[in-house]
């Protein structure tokens, strides 16, 4: 499969012994059959569909950016749009916090950019430990449909990586559909929001990519 399609639950995607289910999918005897609406993707003979609606479930590993709620005595509460609770441990910042001072590092209504590392009955932990991760300074913080994030980011990130490239922006993608902005000027901000939202209103059309290069050819002569 070299374009990704839309399918339905229950349409057959590949027949024969060659291919794999993988996420969104099934085996039915010798056929992959979807189990949700989206994007049929084959990489490496594994089958998936990516979803084009839906809400966020917060998995370990994801980057995700969210909204300072609370501030407690050992860390902070995020909103990162999930029915569960987020929490920052002052543990898990790079560096020494005392106890006292937790506002001047990260105060109510303040945007982070932060990694789940675990998931529990309590709810979600976060960490802002690894390169990347931290309090969000300026910028633009925009907000799409979380199932669109792959198509933002690209199949091995040539989506986003055109983005950054043509509008001259630094961008950060949340897997919770939150996306951080920032670039010298505020009209290279608000261009690179208009290519992300143009990706996200097309995300079922195929060889978006090689779309994406002629829109940024047409655009960037009607933002001169």
């Amino acid at each position: 499969m070299t374009d990704r399609k839309v399918v339905i639950p229950g349409e057959v995607i590949f027949e024969g012994d060659d291919y794999l289910p993988g996420e969104g999918t099934e085996k039915r005897g010798k056929e992959i059959v979807a189990v949700r609406f989206g994007l049929a993707e084959e990489s490496k003979n594994l089958v998936k569909v990516i979803p084009l609606s839906g809400v966020y479930i917060p998995r370990r590993g994801n980057v995700v950016i969210g909204k300072v709620e609370n501030v407690t005595f050992n860390g902070w509460v995020i909103d990162i749009n999930t029915a569960e609770g987020a929490f920052l441990s002052l543990m898990e910042v790079p560096r020494y916090v005392n106890k006292d001072e937790l506002r001047e590092v990260m105060d109510i209504g303040d945007m982070v950019v932060a990694k789940i590392y675990s998931i529990n009955k309590r709810g979600i932990d976060l960490t802002v430990k690894l390169k990347g991760l931290g309090k969000l300074e300026a910028g633009l913080i925009i907000s799409i449909n979380s199932n669109k994030v792959p198509r933002v980011i690209g199949r091995e990130g040539s989506m986003i990586s055109l983005i950054k490239d043509e509008t001259n922006c630094r961008i950060t993608v949340g897997q919770n559909g939150l996306i951080w902005i920032s670039g010298n000027k505020v009209e290279d901000e608000l261009f690179a929001k208009k290519a992300i939202l143009y990706v996200t209103e097309n995300s079922s059309s195929s060889g978006l990519t090689d779309e994406m290069k002629k829109w940024f050819e047409e655009n960037k002569e009607k933002k001169k």
